[in-house]
């Protein structure tokens, strides 16, 4: 349950980071720069979605819903990995999966120019904040 969890929370991670990476250098394999693409994808950090979650009300709800969910995984992968205490329950973890395939969907369906835009959100340093 403890590997579930904390996959859980990487199935979103790495879908933001595709995201990234995707929606900055580009899907066509082709066209774009695997090198770019590649460091687009690694330059994610775990916790920056974090620090800027009060933040993000300039999102649609798809994306705000996505990094509600990320928090908590991010928390409950925390807890999976570190708390070697922590009980889990296969029913909450299943419901766990469930609700994180359903954010992925949603996130994914959201505007490419929102998408797009909280990409660089979450990955370039903004002198405003």
């Amino acid at each position: 349950m403890r590997r579930a969890a904390s996959t859980t929370y990487y199935a979103l991670f790495h879908c933001l980071a595709r995201c990234c990476a995707d929606t900055l250098v580009g899907r066509n394999h082709a066209a774009r720069s695997t090198p770019g693409w590649r460091q687009t994808y690694r330059a994610l950090e775990h916790g920056y979605v974090r620090r800027y979650r009060p933040t993000m009300e300039m999102f649609p709800g798809e994306i705000r819903a996505f990094v509600d969910w990320f928090v908590i995984m991010q928390t409950k992968r925390h807890a999976a990995d570190y708390d070697p205490g922590g009980r889990w329950k296969k029913s909450e973890v299943a419901e766990d999966v469930t609700a994180a395939e359903g954010v992925i969907r949603a996130f994914e369906a959201a505007p490419l120019r929102d998408r797009r835009a909280f990409a660089i959100f979450v990955l370039l340093k903004n002198r405003n904040r």
